[in-house]
Parts: structure tokens; sequence; C-alpha cells
């Protein structure tokens, strides 16, 4: 191959992985629920994928496979205690305790919180279909297990928080925390939005 094709394939490959940093972004939030060690997440995922671009097939999906090197990166640093401290089912149970009969508005970051108190296998599949625009195919194959799985997850996620909205119980903000939680789930929207387009 020359030096020019050579050249051109890696300034291509370059276009589309910068293209996908702001899903990579809004997933691996979704993901770990923490701007620091979402960003920390992603930068790890671009130097894999950068390190393994002779891997990637021109004409694929980048967003799919980068997806999956983010999810891997993810699992592993959940097997190392990375994230599991991040969250505590007792705590979020109490958390989850709202006042009887709230009234307002539904805040995007009250909608953050409670999407991180489902089970990760749950959050993740939601996130690939609900805010990332994968098909139920596509997102399977990213997490490696059978359609009706992912199907499973994403509808068991869907009807936990729709419980939570119904009965109030949707975890309370504390102060000054709604603006982060809303550019985190703005981008989230954002991701879904701009996908609705490409679809």
């Amino acid at each position: 191959m020359a030096d020019g094709d050579r050249a051109a394939i890696a300034a291509g490959f370059k276009r589309e992985l910068t293209a996908v940093i702001p899903h990579l972004r809004a997933f691996a939030r979704g993901l770990c629920g923490r701007p620091d060690l979402a960003d920390d997440l992603v930068q790890e995922a671009l130097l894999k994928a950068w390190a393994a671009q002779e891997r990637f097939e021109p004409g694929t999906s980048m967003r799919a496979w980068t997806f999956v090197i983010l999810r891997n990166a993810y699992l592993t640093d959940m097997r190392r205690n990375r994230f599991r401290a991040d969250y505590d089912e007792t705590v979020a149970e109490r958390i989850l305790v709202a006042p009887a009969g709230q009234e307002g508005p539904l805040h995007l970051s009250d909608m953050h919180r409670a999407l991180l108190t489902l089970p990760p296998e749950r959050r993740e599949a939601l996130l690939l279909v609900g805010a990332g625009g994968f098909s139920y195919e596509e997102a399977a194959e990213i997490c490696g297990c059978a359609v009706g799985t992912i199907k499973s997850r994403v509808g068991r996620a869907r009807a936990a928080l729709t419980a939570m909205i119904e009965d109030g119980s949707l975890p309370r903000r504390k102060t000054g925390d709604a603006v982060a939680h809303d550019a985190i789930m703005a981008e989230l929207e954002d991701t879904a939005r701009s996908d609705d387009r490409v679809h």
C-alpha cells in the first residue's frame, strides 16, 4: 500500500473517531454517573481504538466498534472496583424515597439519578437503545448477548423508571447538582436527537 493511501486511511479513521466522541461521552456518563470518571473512560477507549485502528473495517460502524471498546474498558474497571463504590444499593434505596404527593416538573437530573439506580446491565441496554439510538440487534452485538436479552433488559429498565415516576419515588435533587446532571442528560438527549436524524 502506498504511503498516500495509508495517510488517507489514517485521516479518515481520525475523522470518524473524532465524530463519535460526543456519543462515547454520553454513553460513558450514563454508565458510570460521574463526568470525571466518564471522561477518563472515554480517553481510555479512544487510546485503545487508536492503537487498534488496523482492526477497524472501513465501511462498518465506527460508533458500534468504539462502544464495544468503551464497554469492555468499563467492565474491566468495574471488576477492578473502580466504579463499584459509586453505587450503594442501601444509600440509593434511602434517597429514592420522595415526599408523598410530590408535585412539580420532572427534572432530567432526577431521571439521571433514577437511571443510576438500575442494575448496570439494564442501564446499559436502555442507554444503548434509548439514548444511543442503536437497534436491539446492534445493542445485542455490542453487549455480546441475545437480542431477546436486550429487549428484556430495556423493558425492565423502562418499567422501573415508569414505576418511579408514577409512584413519586424519583431520587431527590441535592442543591447544586441540577446543572451538572442536566448537562449530562442534555448530552444524552442530543445524542438521541442526532441519531434520529441519521436513521
